[in-house]
């Protein structure tokens, strides 16, 4: 169901009614053959996995804070967003601030966090992409990616499943997409080419290409699918954002492709 509200309002918003139809329409196959996702899964088991999520996530990002060898102050106000935005529980936030301050320490290493949760998500690569992508978050806060930032990120991504090219192309994608965010203007050249590369395609791929490219992004980011498999309800709400996005992206080079 929150596939067709999201492609209806987006599609409204973008091409009016036609839009609107057409949203309901690929909000439908992005709900569709998700309904049993994480019914494996027993109740503390989900809960175990959320828990785990955070666990990780935090500590990681005061280690990519501390990556350059100091915290600034928009490191810090991006790790506040994060919490506030996303509507922590206060078990959830002091959880947070407390992990966070760990991965800060110069005695903490990332290597052991990273494989446990590697190991333990083994079913559920896209909990693996979630991760990382708040990680690349953090490492972007203060509008650029400092060496010593991009080497830890590269350490942990290869430790996650996502070494050379494939973490290169995340990186692209998210890079892109985060332009995306509250667009609304008209396709122009440099518009048309950032929408390419938030959907991880070359503007050669065919229609069947990209639309491959797009179904499986809003898979990746579909919030009952990533609750289901543990990311905790509090922070899913990244996901709805980042399918907006991806929506975005798709509509403009449809609607190129169009004229």
């Amino acid at each position: 169901m929150i596939g067709k509200i999201i492609g209806g309002i987006i599609g409204l918003l973008t091409l009016n009614v036609p839009g609107l139809i057409l949203g309901i329409i690929v909000g439908h196959f992005f709900d569709k053959g998700l309904r049993q996702v994480g019914m494996g899964l027993s109740p503390e088991q989900k809960r175990e996995l959320e828990q785990r999520f955070i666990n990780t996530l935090f500590p990681l990002l005061g280690h990519m804070a501390k990556a350059d060898g100091r915290i600034s102050q928009e490191e810090i106000d991006h790790t506040e967003n994060l919490m506030s935005k996303y509507g922590m529980t206060e078990e959830h936030r002091s959880q947070a601030i407390n992990l966070f301050k760990v991965g800060t320490e110069s005695i903490f290493t990332p290597t052991t966090v990273v494989r446990e949760f590697y190991s333990a998500t083994q079913t559920f690569p896209d909990l693996r992409r979630v991760l990382l992508t708040y990680l690349i978050g953090i490492a972007m806060a203060d509008g650029e990616l400092h060496p010593k930032e991009a080497e830890a990120l590269r350490e942990i991504a290869a430790g996650l499943g996502f070494a050379g090219a494939a973490f290169d192309q995340l990186l692209a994608m998210l890079r892109a997409q985060d332009q995306f965010r509250g667009h609304t203007a008209p396709p122009s050249g440099s518009e048309l080419a950032t929408a390419y590369a938030a959907l991880g395609v070359d503007k050669t791929a065919t229609d069947a290409e990209l639309k491959k490219a797009y179904r499986k992004l809003m898979s990746e980011n579909h919030p009952d699918k990533l609750m289901g498999q543990g990311v905790p309800d509090d922070m899913v709400r990244m996901a709805t954002e980042r399918a907006q996005e991806v929506q975005r992206a798709y509509d403009l080079v449809r609607k190129s492709r169009k004229s």
